[in-house]
């Protein structure tokens, strides 16, 4: 695997922070903390390029809240001055290698991917009927939290020679428990973390089908019995090698039954859109009917077989 090194003075670099200020505050120029940024904003960065040049930055505390759409969780967030300008300077520099790192198969947070580009993929999968006659379905039992610290910065060593970006990413990552639900550095270390489990997949396990959005993961076969030798195998890897574990709730089971992930509910020959999806739609166009959220639903509605629900649901037609 190919090691980047001399990176962390791009990272520190008085024009890289100018242009991760810019990014970060993308759709939140109005808030509290960018417009008290915005009053010594030169100085600021001055500032901030000072610490980082001297070894001497440290993670803010974090500010904890919980969310329970699509589920409770605990969200972190950090100051936007220094910490969400750390953040976005150090993925402007290594986003691209990370990206380069992921296979083709994962698809959360990254541009040009997400969850519809996933879908039009598993559609397209799914018409090698004789190849994705069954399918498994796992995900990852507390994965953000339990993903290990120590583990976590071995991996990078694999990918970087660069002593000073290594420790920076250390201070962070030693910041919490896990990786912080919230942290826009999270989602790009999650993906980095599951990569591994990625190439050994494609390439020792030998999948053809495969697809991952953040830990839900989803495999095609011709054989339950392959399924089944891959699930434990896939229990053993990620015991072994990342500390991790799987949910209890996987399922092995024939396409025709129904696949439900990211939303959608997949057959062979049709999807569907995830009851829960449904309900959504039909309480808002109860409660609180706006036309952005109705072109929302149309478009996400637009990737299954959904004529007969857009008529009943949206334009009022039997």
């Amino acid at each position: 695997m190919k090691r980047y090194r001399n990176l962390f003075q791009k990272v520190i670099s008085i024009e890289n922070l100018k242009l991760a200020d810019k990014t970060a505050r993308k759709g939140k120029s109005a808030q509290k903390s960018v417009l008290q940024h915005d009053k010594n904003r030169e100085k600021n960065i001055e500032f901030l390029n000072e610490v980082l040049e001297n070894r001497t930055y440290k993670t803010s505390a974090y500010e904890t809240f919980i969310i329970n759409e699509p589920k409770e969780r605990l969200i972190y967030r950090l100051p936007y001055f220094p910490d969400r300008i750390v953040h976005h300077a150090i993925m402007n520099v290594i986003k691209p290698i990370f990206i380069s790192t992921f296979t083709n198969d994962t698809y959360s947070c990254i541009k040009k991917r997400g969850i519809h580009k996933a879908v039009v993929s598993i559609k397209k999968a799914l018409r090698d009927k004789v190849n994705t006659k069954y399918y498994l379905k796992i995900d990852i039992k507390k994965f953000y939290q339990t993903v290990s610290n120590t583990i976590l910065k071995k991996l990078l060593r694999k990918k970087f020679k660069d002593n000073d970006l290594l420790n920076l990413l250390d201070g962070i990552i030693d910041s919490s428990v896990g990786l912080p639900i919230g942290n826009y550095l999270s989602q790009y270390l999650a993906n980095y973390y599951l990569a591994f489990l990625d190439h050994w997949i494609k390439e020792v396990m030998k999948v053809i089908y495969y697809f991952r959005y953040a830990d839900d993961m989803v495999f095609f076969s011709n054989c339950k019995k392959f399924l089944h030798n891959l699930l434990h195998k896939i229990k053993e890897y990620l015991k072994d090698n990342l500390a991790l574990e799987l949910k209890s709730n996987y399922r092995i089971s024939p396409i025709k039954c129904g696949l439900d992930i990211l939303g959608y509910v997949f057959f062979e020959n049709f999807t569907k859109v995830r009851k829960g999806i449904k309900q959504e739609c039909a309480r808002m166009l109860t409660k609180s009917p706006n036309m952005a959220s109705i072109y929302s639903y149309l478009g996400w509605f637009g990737h299954a077989n959904t004529i007969n629900l857009q008529n009943k649901l949206i334009y009022g037609r039997n």
